[in-house]
């Protein structure tokens, strides 16, 4: 059994979030000029440019890439063999959060009470934890600031299994067309397939983590994520919705066995600003 202190989490959780928010991945940073040197619009390239350009300025003058710092989403992944000292996990998470946003001058966005008072929590708590136990003795942080734009546009619908794989791409399809510009395109387009629908919506959000552009280790997924990405840059949207021939970077799909009677279906957009960090302690 191996101690891990809540301390450590919480400075660890701490200094994800402050990066997260300063520092576009380096995928993603790919991915964007990928589709700048194929987009075929002027508007959008030059829309494009000014992306990159905010990476760097970020960077530099050390101010979020986005003013939107998002909720804070944090994934857990718990070796079965740590033993957390000091206090709770999620207490120590919490404490990283509110530490990262006051210290890194993040925006707090969090509100209680959200169908009444919605009164700002101050500190941009609590945050939303996903934790799963997995073997080993170490401790996997996944720290994601979603921001309000691209999350509101999360759809999901349970399918009948007669709609099949058409029906999927359709209504992943929809839904980023449905979404507009409201996402800041060009977006990441998670699909999450099967298992209840709670755990699609999870999926779904889970794909977004991967690596940009990086095909499903499945064929027919990898085929599914090829197809749906085809429609969806077809739809003529572009970078901020100013029209263009890229607005996706990418389409990860994330599928689960399901019910006999059932076909849930997910899709969770991220913008292009796709922020996250993790660290394994």
């Amino acid at each position: 059994m191996r101690e891990l202190q809540t301390q450590q989490i919480t400075e660890t959780v701490s200094q994800l979030f402050r990066d997260a928010c300063l520092y576009l991945p380096n995928d993603v940073a790919a991915a964007i000029r990928k589709a700048r040197a194929s987009e075929e619009s002027p508007v959008a390239a030059e829309t494009l440019d000014k992306i990159l350009e905010n990476a760097q300025v970020a960077i530099k003058e050390g101010i979020p890439l986005c003013q939107d710092t998002g909720v804070a989403v944090v994934f857990l992944e718990l070796g079965q063999e740590v033993h957390i000292v000091g206090g709770d996990l999620n207490s120590a998470v919490d404490e990283g959060v509110r530490k990262g946003y006051g210290q890194g001058y993040l925006r707090k966005s969090m509100v209680g009470r959200p169908y009444t008072a919605r009164a700002n929590t101050n500190d941009n708590t609590p945050a939303v934890i996903h934790t799963e136990i997995v073997p080993g003795d170490r401790l996997k942080i996944v720290a994601m600031p979603k921001g309000g734009g691209a999350e509101n546009m999360t759809r999901l619908k349970m399918l009948t299994p007669a709609e099949g794989r058409q029906g999927v791409v359709d209504f992943a399809v929809k839904t980023v067309e449905e979404a507009g510009s409201n996402p800041c395109p060009p977006v990441i387009v998670g699909v999450g397939i099967g298992g209840s629908a709670e755990h699609a919506l999870m999926l779904s959000k889970r794909a977004l983590l991967r690596e940009v552009g990086k095909p499903s280790s499945d064929s027919e997924t990898a085929s599914l994520e090829a197809e749906i990405l085809r429609r969806v840059n077809l739809l003529g949207i572009g970078a901020m919705g100013y029209g263009g021939t890229v607005t996706a970077l990418a389409v990860h799909v994330e599928v689960f066995p399901s019910h006999i009677a059932s076909l849930p279906v997910a899709v969770n957009l991220q913008c292009h600003s796709a922020r996250h960090r993790e660290a394994v302690l």
